[in-house]
């Protein structure tokens, strides 16, 4: 007997089971409702085959998966099991005591289930143990009610065995519900915090995804490490700057890597130096990172937890890369510099040109009437006085605001129309012109007269750096969108911290130099959408690359091109004057 009671009590649980075993495999559909009312009218047939006769009655744990499937599986679910269990009862039925007591029980069960079911669905899972319990339990009393009165109707002893038998069934009806609804309860709960872990995990990835574009996409160079030390984030822009070891170009390749063992020199020791202050609690602000062709501004902090401000989560290194902000800053102050030579130049060119000009005439005049052996004497005057003037004119040309007229032309052909002058100049020093001109160069927007005089000043400078001999290289070529004149001499070569400075206006490294030809030279390639760049070193020659930009100029006819020296109308009328 204790054998069928105790098969009855486990396939009493067979619901659960199943709804276990559906929340393992097919949790994420909405199928559990039909999965636990199956179950639980399996198992109540099955409880039915297996209910033991004990003095006339039937001990039969099926109102246990009838009570569970009903809670779950909401009104249809009330509706399909009372069915099975009038189905499957009902034939049973001996007398019309039996049949009045399953008719009142039946009645007053489903109208239980009725009125309780809304409040088990919003229940939560202590609240849903207490209905489902007082439901079981009044099931279960009414059930002993009837039993006793059937007893003292047929005058059947109460025997232990029968009070021991009785006893048992009501406990494992009781347990069996308890346990039912306990199992069903906890794994939804646990499929909840699964659904919530889930959820904050779908976050969690968002936001660090979020997080990785935005550094991706920020202009500064960013590289966070946890409180271990190890690499969590960095961007496009750190992996350039910092310029990390082994480099495959992978962001993924460096995470969880040692901070200490991912920079490359010079930058190591700086980089390292500044996280592990920041892992102590130490700030550095806007600390200056100086190489030779960069500068950046380096900080460097500790990264704190929301909560605690004393727990050191991590560290964060923010490197910008402040290279061009300084070149532009040194670019205004250039233009700064030539907007003060063209007011320079506006003032003198009155005060000086018209005297000097009275002056070389009254020279010429008395050199005229004087004797043979000072005329050397007159002559250095008149040289001195015309290497005045030419200064005058650099300085005019350099700050005047003039209009120019550009014309689409091809720059092979204008230094072959130079070539002659320049290849005088080369023989009057002992020296010789190489030309390399590339066929098909692509014609360029110009004005004739500004880029004959910036490829003079440049080849002049070229042949005075070489003495009495040498060769001078003049050559063209192209690329995508550009149009380049390379002009190489074979001098002594210009050292690397003079090179910064050779187009500032009044730096030259020639005895008799004014310091404004390349600074001219410079403005006329600006204004031609060029820029220049110098290669040399000492011993090995100087290579001025000018480069001009086609692209901006492409389909124009000519252009008027207006300067920014900030000397307008009053240089052009002075100018002339």
């Amino acid at each position: 007997m204790i054998k069928e009671l105790l098969l009855q009590f486990v396939v009493a649980l067979f619901p659960a089971v199943v709804y276990q075993l559906w929340h393992d495999s097919d949790k994420h559909s909405n199928r559990g409702k039909l999965y636990i009312c199956a179950a639980s009218g399996v198992s109540m047939l099955v409880c039915l085959l297996l209910c033991y006769d004990f003095h006339g009655f039937d001990i039969d744990f099926g109102i246990v998966p009838y009570l569970t499937g009903s809670l779950y599986g909401g009104v249809p679910g009330i509706v399909v099991l009372s069915g099975i269990y009038v189905l499957t009862r009902a034939p049973m039925l001996q007398s019309a005591g039996e049949t009045i007591a399953f008719v009142s029980f039946l009645g007053l069960f489903m109208l239980a289930l009725f009125k309780l079911y809304p409040l088990f669905n919003a229940a939560n899972a202590k609240n849903k143990l207490k209905i489902s319990t007082s439901i079981i339990s009044a099931a279960v009393g009414f059930n002993l009610l009837a039993s006793t009165l059937y007893l003292d109707y047929t005058s059947v002893n109460y025997t232990p065995q029968i009070i021991a038998v009785s006893f048992l069934s009501i406990i494992s009806c009781l347990a069996g519900s308890y346990f039912s609804v306990f199992i069903i309860e906890s794994l939804r709960r646990n499929r909840l915090l699964e659904d919530e872990i889930r959820l904050v995990s779908a976050n969690y990835s968002n936001q660090v995804e979020a997080l990785q574009q935005f550094i991706n996409e920020t202009a500064f160079a960013v590289l966070l490490v946890d409180h271990n030390g190890r690499l969590t984030h960095i961007n496009e822009l750190g992996m350039k700057l910092f310029a990390l070891m082994p480099n495959d170009g992978s962001i993924q390749y460096f995470i969880g890597w040692p901070y200490e063992t991912i920079f490359q020199p010079p930058n190591s020791a700086i980089c390292v130096h500044a996280l592990s202050k920041a892992l102590k609690g130490e700030r550095t602000v806007q600390e200056p990172i100086i190489g030779e062709k960069y500068i950046y501004l380096k900080t460097a902090f500790p990264l704190y937890a929301a909560a605690e401000k004393d727990d050191i989560t991590g560290a964060a290194l923010i490197v910008q890369d402040i290279t061009e902000i300084t070149r532009l800053r040194n670019e205004v102050g250039r233009m700064e510099r030539l907007s003060l030579v063209g007011q320079m130049a506006a003032s003198i060119t009155h005060e000086i040109r018209n005297p000097m000009a009275v002056i070389r005439g009254f020279v010429q005049l008395i050199r005229e009437r004087s004797p043979a052996d000072q005329q050397q004497y007159f002559r250095i005057v008149m040289e001195e006085l015309d290497r005045t003037n030419s200064i005058i004119n650099d300085f005019l040309s350099l700050a005047q605001n003039r209009a120019l007229t550009m014309e689409l032309g091809s720059l092979n052909e204008l230094i072959l129309q130079m070539a002659p002058l320049l290849e005088a100049d080369a023989n009057m020093r002992g020296q010789s012109v190489v030309l390399t001109l590339q066929e098909q160069l692509p014609p360029m927007m110009m004005n004739e007269k500004e880029i004959k005089q910036l490829l003079l000043n440049i080849a002049r400078n070229g042949m005075e750096a070489m003495g009495d001999a040498g060769i001078l290289h003049i050559e063209t070529r192209s690329k995508p969108g550009i149009v380049e004149l390379l002009i190489r001499d074979e001098g002594i070569g210009i050292p690397q911290e003079k090179i910064k400075q050779l187009f500032d206006p009044f730096f030259t490294t020639k005895q008799r130099g004014t310091g404004l030809g390349l600074s001219l030279c410079l403005s006329i390639a600006e204004r031609h959408s060029g820029q220049i760049d110098v290669e040399s070193s000492p011993g090995a020659g100087t290579t001025f690359i000018v480069a001009f930009n086609i692209s901006r100029h492409k389909g124009e006819a000519g252009r008027a091109y207006y300067g920014t020296s900030g000397m307008q109308e009053q240089l052009r009328m002075e100018g002339g004057a």
